[in-house]
This record gives structure tokens, C-alpha cells and sequence, in this order.
């Protein structure tokens, strides 16, 4: 175990968990910054006796992130919404927490940043999610010059909020929304090679690089992948855009008036549907971050979506 000390915000969630199991595993100390350390005990077990460290921080916090950065040697920003929830906004989540983050790390003379961004991120997107994901970039980079971009495509993996929602809600309903007819294209990337780029960012010299996974696919192409592989025959409803933004609209509303679980779809995620999540051709990517043997869809979603089949795992498989 090496006297490299990573603090990592979000290590908690479904990618943060994977980036503290590969800092464990490459010898590093790793010290979780958490609202509530208390719930991520189990985080512990992931390395060896010591070597994860759980402390109290919140990115909205400058005095919590100082505190938490205390002795450290470098910083991953893991912090990142897929919905507003309360306090919970875009802007003071992904825009506020990343420029708290990278000031104190300035302030602390750390260079060694990683930052979680995600394709489509622009300033001048009309999409809260990508216009903020854009602004965080450009305020690390102009607090941490030296620090490394991540924008990932969809990031699938057993705990993902893409495959299983569908799975889901393929096994309630006879029909999968088609939204924009189903033409999107995206580049999924599994979240265990996301994890293994967020370590070698940390010492790849900063930078800006897109992740995506080994194949492209539509929209209809993923929703049908899902449905194949939980033998649930489903048809194909048809959203066109200017239907699925007030829809989605709607449903963010009522799920902020009555929060028991996430929304289905946002207005704002239909306005991120428009444009095609894959990497670009001219984007420094996975392969410059010495990850290349990337995993597909076809080799680890079937590993962990077989719980939404009718009879579950041990089902037979149907004849084609």
C-alpha cells in the first residue's frame, strides 16, 4: 500500500463504487468524502484493513471539502444527477460542487484531478444536464489546468440506471416508449473499464477524452437487445419528440411533488435524446488512457438482467 492518498467524491454511487475497488486494487489510499459516511461501510470491505477511509463532506461545503482534501496527493469528482430532486439541482450539484471542489484543490496545490463529465456536455446545450456538465469543465479547467476530463457514453454495469430501467419497465407494461423514433445513437461503455480510466487519469497528464464502449447502437436497437435477452416480447410505441418533451415534463413534475422514486423520463432528458451520444472521430479516448480490451453489452448485461425474466435466471431458454 502506497502513501498516495485519492479522495474521492461520489465514490458512493454506482460508478464511485467501481473507482474505489480499482484505487484499492492499484495500492492506493483512498478516502470517500460522503453527506452520510455512515451508509458507505460497506465500501470498506474493498480493500484491505485501513485502506478506505470514510469521511463527512458535502461539494456544497467549501469548509467540508477542505477538511476532506487534508494530506491528500490527488482528487476524483465523481459528483454528477440524472434528475433535480430538492436541493438537488443540476447547477448546484454538477456546476457549484465541481468549481467548490477544484478551488479547493487549487488552494491546496493539487494537480492531480479527475473530473466525471459526460458526452453532450456544452455550455450552450439547451439540455440543464449537458449546459452544466459544460460549465463544470470549464471551471475545473481554468482552476485545475492540469486536470483530466472524462466524458462517458451511457455507462451500463449490473447497478445501471439504463438496462434495468428498461428491463423494468418491459416486465409492467406491453409497450417501450420509441423516443424520436427510436434513431439516437449511443456508444454504452461498461462502468469497470470507466473505473480503470478514472485511475489512469490521475496520472495521464490532464486532458479531455471521451469513453465509449466497443459498438454503437440506436435507441431501438438497445430496447430491443434488452428485450431479447428477459424473453419478454413487447411492442414498440412510437414517441415523437414534440410528444416526449411535455410528457416527460409532466412526469418531472409529479415526481417532485410526490418523490418516491426517480422519474421515468425528464423533459430535459428528451432534450438530451436529440443528439447522438457517441465519441467523437477525433477524441482522444479509452485507448489513449491505456484501456483496451473494452467490454461489451453482449458479454455483461445477460449477467445481471436475467432477474427480470418471467421464471428468472433458470428459465429455458426459448427456441428462435
Amino acid at each position: 500500500m502506497s502513501n498516495d492518498v485519492i479522495v474521492v467524491f461520489g465514490g458512493s454511487g454506482f460508478v464511485g463504487r467501481y473507482v474505489v475497488r480499482a484505487l484499492a486494487k492499484a495500492g492506493k489510499r483512498v478516502r470517500v468524502a460522503m453527506r452520510r459516511p455512515h451508509l458507505g461501510q460497506d465500501l470498506r470491505v474493498m480493500g484491505d484493513v485501513g485502506q478506505i477511509q470514510l469521511v463527512q463532506a458535502n461539494v456544497r461545503n467549501a469548509d467540508s471539502v477542505a477538511r476532506a482534501l487534508e494530506g491528500a496527493t490527488g482528487v476524483i469528482n465523481l459528483v454528477g444527477i440524472l434528475y433535480e430532486s430538492g436541493k438537488q439541482t443540476f447547477a448546484a450539484t454538477q456546476l457549484e460542487g465541481a468549481q467548490i471542489v477544484a478551488a479547493q484543490a487549487a488552494k491546496a496545490g493539487i494537480t492531480r484531478f479527475v473530473h466525471m463529465s459526460a458526452l453532450g456536455a456544452d455550455p450552450a446545450s439547451a439540455s440543464k444536464y449537458g449546459r452544466t456538465k459544460g460549465e463544470a469543465e470549464k471551471a475545473v479547467l481554468d482552476l485545475v489546468p492540469q486536470a483530466t476530463i472524462l466524458r462517458p457514453s451511457i455507462i451500463f454495469g449490473a447497478e445501471d440506471n439504463f438496462f434495468n430501467q428498461f428491463a423494468a419497465m418491459a416486465r409492467v407494461t406491453p409497450a417501450l416508449p420509441l423516443i424520436g423514433g427510436g434513431q439516437t445513437r449511443f456508444q454504452p461503455v461498461y462502468v469497470g473499464d470507466v473505473a480503470e480510466a478514472v485511475v489512469a487519469g490521475l496520472d495521464c497528464g490532464g486532458g479531455v477524452f471521451e469513453l465509449g464502449g466497443p459498438r454503437v447502437y440506436s435507441f431501438k436497437d438497445l430496447l430491443s437487445f434488452i428485450l431479447k435477452e428477459i424473453e419478454r416480447p413487447r411492442l414498440f410505441a412510437p414517441l415523437p419528440f414534440f410528444v416526449a418533451q411535455p410528457l416527460g415534463a409532466v412526469m418531472n413534475t409529479l415526481f417532485k411533488l410526490y418523490p418516491f422514486a426517480g422519474p421515468p423520463l425528464t423533459d430535459d432528458q428528451v432534450i438530451m435524446l436529440k443528439t447522438d451520444n457517441i465519441v467523437s472521430g477525433n477524441a482522444n479516448t479509452l485507448k489513449e488512457l491505456g484501456v483496451t480490451k473494452l467490454e461489451s453489452i453482449e458479454s455483461i448485461v445477460p449477467t445481471y438482467l436475467y432477474r427480470f425474466k418471467p421464471y428468472g435466471q433458470f428459465q429455458v431458454k426459448r427456441r428462435t
